[in-house]
């Protein structure tokens, strides 16, 4: 069993966090609002720190899940950051969605104090975070990965090292753009059928067990034909997500012109006062349309 720290409690983070600690790691957290952490430590029998660098200190590994890549350098950089409390041959391991450049930057530094890193952005959700069945894609030395591999399966159902560092990120990337494009077409398709007067619920039933069935189809479209959309992803967060797809394919070369424009739609979903909506809510977009 390891000393762990974990940094970041929001949806995801505060139940991975508890799967660690219920595993029986040693888990000392870190949250910005300190009364999070102090309920974390409550529910779980965990520690709590006021800052990154104090629920570093002496851990084996740190794990991090925070927003955006402002927040990721906060919690890791500076006087009171993670990587000031981390020993030489620690590791980190990131579960922010963020860009391949930031994460490029703090392996970088981390690697300057003799601290491994490793990206590991994750799939599946709120509930996937809640069960204990994320999807874990990584990035970084095959040593590192190996060592944290062990911890990260107590919160993951799979687990996969795909190349150096940000190569976990860049595959997050791909997961973000097919899931653009699934569930617009999934939006469009349940719109249509609307329109033309049939029973959602019995075309998904019978559509669902053949090549148009995906995960989306399965997990969204009943609260789609519902009207609900408090079930996941926020369209804020994809779009963050989106965003840093599109400056990277801007980067690479990438055409992702479907991308583009589904970014475009959510941008309208915002517009309409569903940001915190989830990203099953584009159909919400096209019967504000009617």
């Amino acid at each position: 069993m390891a000393k762990v720290a974990f940094l970041g409690l929001g949806v995801m983070g505060y139940p991975m966090a508890g799967y660690l600690q219920k595993a029986g790691h040693n888990v000392t957290v870190y949250n910005r609002t300190t009364s999070k952490a102090e309920k974390w430590a409550d529910e779980f029998g965990g520690d709590f720190a006021p800052t990154p660098r104090e629920a570093a200190s002496g851990a084996e590994f740190v794990f991090s899940c925070v927003g955006n890549d402002d927040d990721l350098r906060s919690v890791c950089l500076g006087d009171q950051g993670a990587f000031k409390g981390m020993a030489a041959s620690s590791v980190f391991v990131d579960h922010t969605t963020v860009s391949a450049k930031v994460t490029g930057e703090l392996c970088g530094v981390a690697k300057a104090s003799g601290i491994d890193f490793v990206d590991a952005p994750v799939s599946g959700g709120q509930a996937g975070a809640e069960n204990g069945q994320l999807v874990v894609m990584c990035g970084g030395d095959q040593a590192a990965y190996d060592r944290a591999e062990p911890l990260i399966n107590a919160f993951a159902k799979k687990c996969v090292r795909l190349g150096e560092s940000g190569a976990g990120q860049l595959t997050k990337m791909v997961n973000q753009i097919c899931i653009a494009g699934l569930v617009q077409g999934l939006s469009e398709g349940l719109h249509f059928a609307e329109k033309a007067g049939l029973d959602g619920r019995a075309v998904i039933d019978v559509i669902g067990g053949g090549a148009a069935g995906s995960w989306q189809m399965v997990n969204r479209y009943e609260t789609m034909l519902d009207d609900q959309f408090e079930h996941g992803f926020a369209v804020d967060w994809m779009r963050k997500d989106l965003g840093i797809c599109l400056s990277t394919a801007n980067e690479n070369g990438a055409s992702l012109p479907v991308t583009a424009l589904v970014d475009q739609f959510y941008k309208d979903v915002q517009k309409l006062g569903g940001g915190r909506w989830d990203t099953s809510s584009l159909i919400k977009r096209l019967r504000k349309m009617d």
